[in-house]
C-alpha cells in the first residue's frame, strides 16, 4: 500500500518519495502530442493544478525515467527536451500594483537563472518578452506553464486597487500572444476566469479547457480511478468506521464526490479531501480547513443569492470581472458549486447549480451562517443546537425566537425589502440544522415561502417584507399551500411572519397547525403572536 501525501504537489518528488499517483498521464498525452498547444484550464484550489503543471514540465523536460509504468510511457510520445518558463503565480499576493511588478520582476529573474539567460530590459512586460525570445533564440521552442495566474486578483476582488493590478497582468500576459511563433505548449491555470484581464480578450489562441468534456475528469478523481487505486485504503477506512466496503464507499461519494465540469461528464472527487480521509480514517470537512471563504461572504453579504433555485445561463461563466463580480459563476469557478442539470429554452442552454457533496454544503452553509449573522462560533454552535431540540419537538415559538438571533446583526447598509438577504440566512440555517427546506416551492396555485420538512413534522412559512403576520398566515390559506401536504401523514403547522422595519429582523407571527377537518373552512383571524 503506497503511502499518501497531501503536502508534496511536485510530481518528481511525488514520484521520487514513493507516494501513490494517480495515472493522469493518457488524458495528459492528448493535450501533447500536437505540434503545438496553448491552453487556460480554471479548477478550485487544492484541486491538483499545481501538480498537472509539474508533470508537464517534467514531461517537457524529457524526464522519462519519471513516468515508468504510466500510461504516457507506453505512447509514442517522443520525449523531446524543451526549455520551460514555469511561473508560480501563488507567492504573488500583492498588495498593490507597484509590489506586484516587482514580484513579477522576481519571477522572471528567477526563471532567467534556470535557463542560463541574462535579462536588461525594465518592466515586467519588456522583460518577460526579453526572457521568452532569449531562449527560443538559443533552443528554438519553448514551454510556459503558468500556475494560479489569478491569484494576485484573488487576494483585491472588490477592493479599490484591484483595477491598478488587473492592469498590470493584462499587460504581463499579453507577451504570450504576441510571441506564439516561439511556443511549443503553453498552460495557464488558475481558480477562475476573469475575462476582462485580457486573458481571453487578448489570448484569443488559447483553448479554454475550464467546461470542456475532454479535460472534465482531468484534475480529481473518478469513482473508477478511485476504486482501482485506493483499494487498501478503501478497506481500511472501512475497518475503522465499522462499516462494509459499500457503506464506505457510499459515504465517500455524499462527502466528496459530485464536481461536474461538463453537463455530460462523469463527476470527480475533490482529491485532497480523499487523500486527508484515507490518511486519517475519519470523515471531516478538510477541504475547506485548507482555505476560509472570506471574500466570498463578503460578496454574497453585498449580491446575495437564492441558494435554493440556483440558476445561471452558459454565457455567465465567460463574463468575468474582478470589480463587477458575479457570484454564482464564481461560486462555481472556486468549487462551492457546481453543475447538476441544464435546460435549453430556444438557442440558449440554463445550468441549475447546487452544492456538490455533503463536506461543502455543511462546511460552506456555516460560514455563511456565520458570515451573515456574525455570531461568535460558540454562540453559533449554541443556536444551532437549541433550533435542532425545538423543531425536531414542534416547538414553533422557540424556534422562530432562536431564529431571530441570526437577523440580529445585520448591517445597516442592508436594505429591508432586500428579500434574497433575508432568504439566504433562513435557507443557510435550516440546512445546517438538518432540516430539508424547499424555499419557494412550487405548489399548484402558487409558490410559498419556505417548506421545512422534518420526520414528525411539515412546517409551511410565508414571510411579509411588508405586511403583517396575519397577512401572511391568510394568504397561506387563501392559495391553499398547504393542501398537496395534507396526505403526506405528518403534522402540517402553517406560519405567516412578518419582518420589523424598526428592529430589521422577525417581528410577529402566526401559526395554526392544519387538520383535514376544518382545510374548507374560513381560518381564524389571530392575534400577532398568538396561536
Amino acid at each position: 500500500m503506497k503511502p499518501l501525501t497531501t503536502s508534496v504537489y511536485t510530481f518528481a518528488d511525488l514520484i521520487d518519495g514513493g507516494y501513490l499517483y494517480v495515472d493522469k498521464t493518457s488524458r495528459i498525452h492528448e493535450l501533447i502530442r500536437g505540434y503545438k498547444g496553448q491552453y487556460f484550464l480554471a479548477r478550485p484550489r487544492r484541486f491538483g493544478k499545481s501538480l498537472l503543471v509539474s508533470t508537464l514540465k517534467a514531461i517537457f523536460q524529457g524526464k522519462r525515467e519519471l513516468f515508468d509504468g504510466l500510461a504516457i510511457a507506453k505512447t509514442d510520445y517522443n520525449w523531446k527536451s524543451y526549455p520551460v518558463i514555469h511561473l508560480d503565480m501563488g507567492s504573488c499576493q500583492a498588495g498593490s500594483a507597484d509590489e506586484l511588478r516587482r514580484m513579477l520582476t522576481y519571477l522572471l529573474d528567477d526563471q532567467a537563472a534556470a535557463n542560463g539567460v541574462s535579462l536588461t530590459r525594465q518592466g515586467e512586460g519588456p522583460r518577460f518578452r526579453e526572457l521568452i525570445d532569449a531562449i527560443a533564440a538559443h533552443d528554438g521552442k519553448v514551454v510556459i506553464l503558468v500556475d494560479e495566474y489569478d491569484k494576485p486578483l484573488l487576494g483585491q476582488l472588490g477592493q479599490p486597487g484591484v483595477r491598478e493590478i488587473q492592469t498590470v497582468l493584462k499587460a504581463f500576459y499579453g507577451v504570450i500572444k504576441t510571441t506564439e511563433a516561439a511556443q511549443r505548449f503553453v498552460l495557464i491555470t488558475g481558480v477562475s476566469k476573469f475575462s476582462k484581464v485580457s486573458i481571453f480578450s487578448d489570448l484569443n489562441n488559447l483553448t479554454d479547457l475550464t467546461m470542456n468534456r475532454s479535460a472534465a475528469t482531468l484534475l480529481g478523481y473518478t469513482q473508477g480511478e478511485l476504486e482501482a487505486n485506493f483499494p487498501e485504503h478503501i478497506a481500511a477506512l472501512a475497518v475503522a468506521l465499522s462499516k462494509s466496503r459499500e457503506e464506505t464507499l457510499a459515504d465517500l461519494r455524499a462527502w466528496y464526490n459530485g464536481y461536474r465540469f461538463h453537463l455530460e461528464a462523469e463527476t470527480v472527487y475533490n482529491p485532497v479531501s480523499v487523500m486527508k480521509c484515507f490518511y486519517e480514517c475519519e470523515f471531516k470537512n478538510y477541504w475547506f480547513e485548507t482555505g476560509t471563504p472570506t471574500f466570498l461572504v463578503d460578496l454574497l453579504r453585498r449580491a446575495p443569492v437564492k441558494l435554493d433555485d440556483l440558476t445561471a445561463a452558459e454565457s455567465d461563466f465567460s463574463t468575468y470581472d474582478p470589480v463587477e463580480l458575479a457570484p454564482l459563476p464564481l461560486l462555481v469557478q472556486t468549487g462551492y458549486l457546481t453543475i447538476k442539470s441544464a435546460e435549453t429554452t430556444g438557442r440558449s442552454r440554463v445550468f441549475r447549480l447546487g452544492y456538490p457533496n455533503y463536506e461543502i454544503e455543511e462546511s460552506f452553509s456555516r460560514w455563511l451562517a456565520q458570515g451573515f449573522s456574525r455570531l461568535p462560533g460558540e454562540e453559533l454552535t449554541g443556536a444551532l443546537q437549541r433550533m435542532v431540540a425545538a423543531l425536531n419537538e414542534g416547538r414553533v415559538d422557540e424556534m422562530l425566537e432562536t431564529l431571530k438571533l441570526f437577523f440580529e446583526k445585520i448591517p445597516c447598509d442592508i436594505a429591508i425589502a432586500n428579500e434574497k438577504y433575508y432568504q439566504t440566512i433562513f435557507f443557510t440555517v435550516f440546512t445546517l440544522i438538518g432540516a430539508r427546506i424547499e424555499a419557494e416551492a412550487r405548489t399548484n396555485i402558487g409558490r410559498i415561502d419556505a417548506v421545512v420538512k422534518t420526520k414528525t413534522d411539515i412546517f409551511l412559512f410565508e414571510f411579509k417584507l411588508r405586511g403583517s403576520a396575519q397577512q401572511a398566515l391568510r394568504q397561506i390559506f387563501e392559495k391553499r399551500y398547504f393542501e398537496p401536504f395534507l396526505a403526506d401523514g405528518r403534522r402540517v403547522t402553517v406560519i405567516g411572519a412578518a419582518f420589523s422595519r424598526k428592529t430589521r429582523n422577525l417581528g410577529r407571527w402566526v401559526t395554526e397547525t392544519v387538520v383535514k377537518a376544518r382545510v374548507h373552512e374560513t381560518p381564524l383571524v389571530c392575534e400577532d403572536g398568538v396561536t
